[in-house]
């Protein structure tokens, strides 16, 4: 199998399966990962707590009987205050445990604000907090490998690290390797392409969005807040929006790229899709663009 494909996973965000409270229609489990399977990816991520099972023997017959294996788990957790740091890093222990356990390899950590508003607020940090989010960095990276556990960065919007300028300070200030969102990165104002280029071989896990341009601009703007964003096709099918997705896989397989390759296209759903129909059609027109440009 080509190389790139083997390490093809699917995220349950795709199904709008997601950790912010009140997101909208929660697929089931089994159903998720019976369409994600059926469409061709080999691997899922964990999903927020509660989607897959904590406990590690019921978490691996859950994948078995779907043919997957776990491409990692994203790990929302407040490092930018010392108040929040030892539960920070008890989730993150937590996490690790649950993925070393399942077989993963990668914890993919976002540096939430702890506002309540989801990701629909965004935030500048005051120079103290930077520098106690960039020691938390530090700190959540030697815990997760306390188990084996890679921990990468994700910027994303409505966290503490969204827009290019502070990217930018997080590449320059901290060594911390980097999950490339290509649609959160567009949506904060970053140049995908150039963040990879940039960062280089820190660069170790990459979930692939592909964006609406406009709409991402009436976010930035405030315009539009986050959620609702998203609820009116923020995110779109790979290939269908304004990313540069084949110059990513591109970039990233000329420079000898061994990490996953995570197909997510965020939606929040009203109501429960008829089987086989909604989210999960978008998802293999993402699967079939992407086999397109590492097949050809």
């Amino acid at each position: 199998m080509n190389g790139a494909l083997a390490r093809l996973a699917g995220a349950p965000i795709t199904w709008g399966v997601c950790e912010v409270p009140g997101w909208g229609c929660q697929l089931g489990t089994e159903r998720v990962l019976r369409e994600l399977a059926g469409i061709g990816l080999g691997a899922v991520e964990l999903g927020p707590p509660g989607f897959l099972p904590n406990d590690p023997a019921a978490l691996a017959r859950t994948l078995h009987r779907h043919g997957l294996r776990l491409a990692g788990g994203f790990v929302p957790a407040i490092l930018h205050r010392a108040e929040h740091r030892a539960a920070a890093l008890a989730g993150i222990t937590a996490a690790a445990a649950t993925l070393a356990a399942a077989g993963a390899d990668v914890l993919v950590l976002a540096a939430e604000l702890g506002n309540g508003a989801g990701y629909d607020r965004s935030a500048e940090l005051t120079g103290p907090e930077w520098a106690t989010l960039l020691e938390g960095l530090d700190r959540s990276r030697e815990v997760a490998g306390r188990h084996g556990v890679r921990l990468v960065l994700h910027p994303h919007y409505g966290t503490a690290v969204e827009r290019r300028e502070q990217v930018e300070r997080v590449v320059v200030e901290s060594d911390v390797p980097l999950c490339v969102d290509t649609g959160h990165l567009l949506v904060g104002g970053a140049d995908p392409l150039e963040v990879l280029r940039a960062a280089g071989a820190r660069v170790t896990h990459v979930h692939f969005k592909d964006v609406d341009a406009a709409l991402a601009a009436r976010v930035r703007a405030g315009e539009l807040g986050y959620r609702e964003a998203v609820g009116r096709g923020l995110y779109r099918p790979l290939g269908d929006g304004d990313v540069d997705v084949a110059g990513m896989v591109r970039l990233l397989r000329s420079a000898g790229y061994q990490g996953w390759y995570v197909l997510e296209q965020d939606v929040v759903l009203d109501a429960e899709p008829k089987e086989g129909e909604g989210p999960v059609r978008s998802a293999a027109r993402s699967v079939d663009y992407f086999k397109g440009l590492v097949q050809g």
